[in-house]
């Protein structure tokens, strides 16, 4: 297959150009094209969209400082879950509640045919991890190599993959470092290479062999996720020696990508106690040069197995409101199996949730638009209106008519919650002529 010729958004940008896709963030996020270009330029804005899935279904979005707090979704099968329709009607599903973006995660069978079949259905970026693939070749991860690892990317790329978490910042004098950790390495490609490195007692291929990495991502423009191999997995093991000795090589690893004109994105933490999470966004934002930052959560505390979506939604709407540009979502299943259905929907409006708190503590034009919106229809008993500007309008719906499924409760001016007599809203209404008499003086 020949290799595509269009050069980078980066790199139009650079040369002062404007693109369709720069165009079409400029749109969706009510922006100036001009301030587009210049964050794209700058590296503090990234429109994940592989030459190969423009050409499709893709609509283009922006992720970085200057836009709005974004959302990705995992899915993906594993060995022993899943398969083709159930991964595409997640991938649709996650999209209905507002996913941003989705990464295919799939280590089970027909990982290309799923991968294929979610890109060509899917109108958001797809991402991927492409070692999970690469290693599925090999009977022992140590017999991983250099090429077998550049062929994957290529592969994916050629496929349409839009961005790709690459673990090229852990390196072999890290290791020592994660010595006392309760979780040791959490990160799936990062304990696959550092059992690589291990054994052979070199330094991370991926690592040695970044700039081969980069121009293949430079020839498709797809952006790369530089991976946090060494993320703390438990609070415990935050902000600890081992993940900022990584994360200062992820922001050297960040400027060599713009010097090829690849677009970056910079993951973060899984596991952070509250405290901890404005200095992490700080250090990230300075170490990488502004770079967007791209986060799991983090979970707040450890304890919450089987509402991990909640304890990490906590996280989440405060790293975003310090400065995070897009939200790994957490599921109820996180730590415990694969998501289903329904799980992935609790996680994906468990993130919007928190990202549309960020975007309100951020202080984004237009960003409480909806919620007085919501208000205004609240206040005057107007529950279809209530039902359609909720984040999951079925499930507004469904818990209101559990106790009230009757047309005549759709005007109502009470819930089940305080009935006829005891709603507050519906008093308060009573009394507005007076208030409005008593605050203006007439």
């Amino acid at each position: 297959m020949t290799r595509p010729s269009s050069g980078t958004q980066m790199s139009f940008a650079r040369r002062g150009e404007i693109t369709v896709a720069m165009r079409t963030v400029a749109q969706h996020e009510a922006l100036d094209p001009d301030l587009v270009r210049d964050e794209v330029a700058a590296g503090r804005l990234v429109i994940p969209a592989n030459v190969r899935h423009r050409d499709g279904a893709l609509e283009p979005m922006g992720i970085g400082a200057a836009a709005r707090v974004k959302i990705n979704a995992n899915i993906g099968n594993s060995a022993v879950s899943s398969g083709i329709p159930e991964e595409v009607g997640k991938l649709e599903l996650a999209i209905r509640y507002g996913a941003d973006t989705v990464m295919d995660l799939s280590t089970g069978p027909d990982i290309d045919a799923t991968r294929e079949a979610i890109i060509a259905h899917s109108p958001v970026p797809v991402g991927t991890v492409p070692i999970y693939q690469t290693v599925e070749a090999f009977e022992d991860a140590a017999d991983l190599t250099a090429q077998a690892l550049l062929d994957g990317i290529e592969h994916q790329a050629q496929q349409g993959v839009d961005y790709m978490t690459v673990h090229a910042g852990i390196l072999f004098e890290h290791l020592p470092l994660v010595h006392g950790r309760i979780t040791g390495i959490v990160s799936r490609g990062g304990a696959l290479l550092a059992e690589w490195m291990v054994r052979h007692r070199a330094q991370n291929p991926l690592y040695a062999h970044y700039d081969e990495v980069l121009e293949i991502l430079r020839t498709y423009d797809v952006t790369i996720s530089l991976g946090d191999a060494l993320r703390p997995g438990s609070i415990h093991d935050a902000s600890d020696r081992a993940q900022f000795a990584e994360l200062e090589t992820l922001g050297a690893l960040t400027t060599r990508a713009w010097e090829r004109d690849v677009q970056v994105m910079v993951e973060g933490p899984g596991h952070i106690p509250m405290h901890q999470i404005e200095m992490n966004v700080r250090r990230q934002k300075e170490l990488c040069h502004g770079a967007p930052f791209y986060t799991l959560g983090p979970l707040v505390t450890d304890i919450a197995a089987g509402y991990d979506h909640i304890s990490s939604a906590i996280g989440a709407a405060m790293i975003g409101w310090y400065g995070a540009d897009m939200l790994c979502y957490v599921t109820p299943k996180e730590h415990l199996g694969l998501p289903t259905a329904e799980d992935v929907r609790q996680g994906v409006i468990a993130y919007k949730i928190a990202a549309h708190a960020a975007d309100i503590a951020r202080g984004r034009p237009g960003a409480m638009d909806r919620d007085d919106a919501l208000s205004r229809a609240r206040y005057t008993f107007d529950w279809r209106e209530q039902f359609r500007l909720s984040l999951d309008p079925e499930r507004a719906r469904e818990y209101h008519d559990e106790s009230l499924p009757a047309d005549y409760f759709k005007s109502a001016e009470f819930c089940a919650m305080c009935g006829p007599k005891f709603c507050s809203m519906h008093h308060s209404k009573a009394l507005d002529d007076a208030i409005r008499e008593m605050a203006t003086g007439q």
